[in-house]
């Protein structure tokens, strides 16, 4: 079933990584990830390059926060990556789809020193 970005509604178009299909829009350059996608591609070779949007555009986009699944149509719910609370991305709590915004895959992949400063002195989320 072909997909509509839950962000910017434009198509999304179906990418591979060795056996592994994901989703990204063809617009905004989203990333929508079906269940169990997003763990299998975090250590893969390579994965970071599926995330080729402009990471201005990702946040712009990122201020909607009220997202129904591309899936099953179901409200999403608003998540932060426990080791880079900077990265805000949206999780489907029916079928475990999850979406990002341009330039948030690509950071998620890659952890670094500054992510923990950034988690210490962070200010909570609301």
């Amino acid at each position: 079933m072909a997909l509509n970005c839950p962000k910017c509604r434009a198509p999304m178009a179906v990418l591979r990584l060795d056996e592994i299909e994901i989703d990204r829009c063809s617009q905004c350059h989203g990333l929508w990830f079906d269940g169990r996608e997003l763990e299998k591609l975090r250590k893969r070779p390579g994965a970071a390059a599926l995330d080729d949007g402009d990471p201005a555009v990702g946040k712009k986009f990122n201020e909607f926060d009220r997202i129904s699944c591309p899936r099953c149509t179901t409200t999403m719910v608003r998540m932060v990556a426990p080791e880079q609370p900077h990265i805000w991305y949206e999780l489907c709590s029916v079928c475990g789809g999850s979406y990002f915004d341009a330039g948030e895959f690509r950071d998620f992949l890659s952890w670094s020193p500054l992510d923990l400063w950034r988690r210490l002195f962070s200010s909570p989320r609301r």
